[in-house]
Parts: structure tokens; sequence; C-alpha cells
């Protein structure tokens, strides 16, 4: 036994060693996130200036300093830009002799590779422009499927680290195509986190929750963000996403999950609240999670709308187990107000979230849930008007 605890321990330690480290360019858009938002103290704003030019000057990132000072008017110290430019041209005058004597002497592989360097060259010293330049010089040559996509995935990084959307979202799509094609086990499972953090920066949880779930047992995308984060990203996308069912079965009673999120007592609270009905620990405990949500570079855009849907997936279940309740037993039950409940229930009854009315001369709630054999036919309705409209536009237009 205490052979095979080793054994177990030397395995856990090489698997920790072999994990591809966070980009830099990400580590420093959190960084500049930081810096630009009001969520972060002058403390948190000062250590995160104080590591970022750590890992400018670590890397000679002469073309993200020049950027850096300007988006944040700190005053450039142009000798160092001077010395760290010098150490720029001579790396480029390196690589570029080192692809000259692969052309001479060696073959495609070693051009290819030594062309890869040059570009990695300039994505480490922050040149997005250049980097993307070479990137795509490097794609219209290459001729593996696998090598293509571990290209794009640079590229999405790329993206990700200058927040160009539109960037992402091409070479997203283009790394699905290539997958297709012929991308393997471990490929396929980055392009899943890959395209999950698209889904959320645009909002679309439930693609972003779907995939993220089929990441956790098998996330190796490390250099994106660690495990523990993807886990947290699992959580706060499910809640929104998924239903009850679904929820108790991928996200409460997940082994991976459990184990990461017992050392997060605010995530395990808001999992734990919901299942159990525990509603006031659950609106408790929100405040804390949307404060967590607002200092993330990914979720903070969507920290409102995040909240507004966790508050309408509480009061749709507590309502689901009654025909009627009175609007004091539900404000008890959720640790707020009257008017602050009797406010939101109608806001959300009006923009059609919530299935009930309020009876305001009693007080009451009544739920009015259509059975499933009514929400069909309405939707078939529905969908049978949008088609007859569709069809008399294309006859106005053929005639």
């Amino acid at each position: 036994m205490a052979d095979e605890k080793v054994k177990m321990e030397v395995d856990n330690q090489e698997e920790q060693e072999a994990e591809e480290p966070q980009d830099k360019l990400l580590v420093l858009a959190e960084n500049e996130y930081k810096l630009q938002s009001a969520n972060f103290s002058t403390q948190e704003k000062s250590e995160a200036k104080e590591a970022t030019m750590k890992i400018i000057k670590e890397s000679d990132m002469a073309p993200y300093y020049e950027r850096i000072c300007d988006l944040m008017g700190w005053t450039k110290d142009e000798k160092l830009l001077s010395e760290m430019k010098a150490k720029n041209d001579a790396e480029a005058k390196k690589l570029d002799e080192a692809i000259a004597d692969a052309k001479k002497n060696r073959g495609e592989t070693e051009v290819r590779d030594a062309e890869v360097n040059k570009a990695k060259l300039y994505a480490k010293i922050g040149d997005k422009k250049t980097a993307l330049e070479k990137y795509k010089e490097i794609l219209e040559t290459t001729v593996g499927t696998g090598q293509k996509i571990d290209i794009v995935f640079l590229i999405i990084r790329l993206g990700m680290a200058f927040n160009d959307l539109k960037l992402v979202k091409e070479y997203v799509t283009m790394a699905k195509d290539l997958v297709e094609k012929g991308g393997d086990w471990e490929r396929r499972n980055l392009l899943k986190v890959y395209e999950a953090t698209f889904l959320v920066r645009i909002r679309d949880f439930k693609g972003a929750a779907d995939l993220f779930i089929e990441s956790v047992a098998t996330f190796t995308a490390t250099a994106m963000y660690s495990y523990e984060t993807m886990v947290v990203y699992t959580v706060i996308t499910s809640m929104v996403s998924l239903d009850r069912i679904s929820l108790r079965k991928k996200v409460v009673k997940s082994p991976e999950i459990l184990q990461i999120v017992q050392e997060m007592p605010k995530v395990q609270t808001l999992i734990q609240s919901l299942n159990k009905c525990k509603y006031a620990e659950l609106f408790a405990v929100l405040v804390d999670i949307s404060t967590m949500l607002n200092r993330d570079r990914y979720f903070a855009p969507h920290a409102g709308w995040w909240l507004r849907e966790m508050r309408i997936v509480a009061y749709s279940q507590f309502l689901r187990s009654y025909r009627s309740v009175t609007l004091g037993s539900m404000a008890r039950t959720f640790g707020v107000g009257n008017k602050f409940l009797d406010k939101e229930l109608s806001r959300f009854i009006a923009a059609g979230r919530l299935n009930c009315k309020i009876d305001q001369v009693n007080l009451v709630i009544e739920t009015n849930r259509p059975d499933a054999k009514n929400s069909q036919y309405a939707e078939i309705i529905s969908k049978g008007d949008a088609l007859l409209s569709r069809i008399q536009k294309l006859s106005i237009e053929l005639t």
C-alpha cells in the first residue's frame, strides 16, 4: 500500500509538471482588466501594474509596453523601450537565420518549426498584428490537420488576449471544421474549452455550460486558465441553463465538481442552497457571487444579467410547488421585503418570465402553469403563423 501511495504521488506530480502554464498574454489581459475595472482596489491595481511590468521586462515585450502605456496613460521609459526593441530585433534576426538555414539544409518540417518560432516570438512580445500575419502564412502552407489546429488555437488565444471576438469567432469556426476532418481526442477536448469561453463572451451560457460539463473530466486547457477556474465557470453557466434534474445530475452530484467546490464555500453554497431550496441562503450568497463575476474579465459584462436569471430560476423553482402562496410567506422564504418581491415578481411576470399573477387585493400569488399539451399546441400555432407569414412574403416577391 505504501508503494502504491508513493507511485500515485509521483504520478500526480508528473501530471502537474506536465501542465502547460497559462498563456502570458492572457495573464496580462487579466491584469489589464484589473487596471481598468472599478471592481478592484487601489492596492490591487498597483499589484496588477507591478505584475504587468515584471512580465513585460522578463519577455522584452516592447510592442505590448507601448500599447499598455498608451492605454493607461503611463509615462514610457524610453531607455527600457529602446533596450527591449533592440533585443526583439536581435531575436528576430536569429530566427530569420534559423529559417534560412532550414530552407537551405533541412526539410519542410524544420522550416515550418522555425517559422512557427518566429510567429511565437511576435506573440510573446505582444505584437498582435505581426503574429497574426505570420500564423496565417503558416496555416496556408501547413498540410497536417493536427498542426493546423494547433496554430488555430494560438490565434484564438491571441484574439482572447486582445478582446478581438470577431477573430476568435472566425477561428473557433475553423477549428471545429478541422477537428471534424481529423482532430485527435486531446485537440477535441481543448476545442470544447476554447469554444465554451467564446460562448461565455457572447452570452450563450447554455452552449457554454454543455461544453464545460463535457470538459470537466478531460480538461487540459491550462494555457487558458486553471482547472479550478473552469469548474467555477461550469457551475456559473449551468445554474442558469440546466433544468433542475439535469443540474442535479451533471453538477450537484458530479464528483469532480464537488471535489473542487468543497474548497470554495461561496460556490458550494450557491449550488447546495438552490438544490435544497434554501432560498434565503441563496439570495445572500448571490451578492458575493455577483461580486466575484464582476471581477472576472469573461463574466463581468454578464454579471447583472446572470443575477437576474438566477433570481428567476429560484422564483420559478419555488412557485412550481404551489398553486397559490401569500406574498408575505414567499418574501420570508427568500429573506426579502414584501415591496421588493412585489416589484420584482411584477417585472418578471410582465416580461413573460414567470407563469403566475399577483392578487393585489389579497396579496396572494397564483400560479398559472400551462400543461404540456397546451404549451405544445401554442408552439405549433406560433410556428405555423410564422411559416404562413414567410410564404406570403415569398409569394409577394415572386409576383
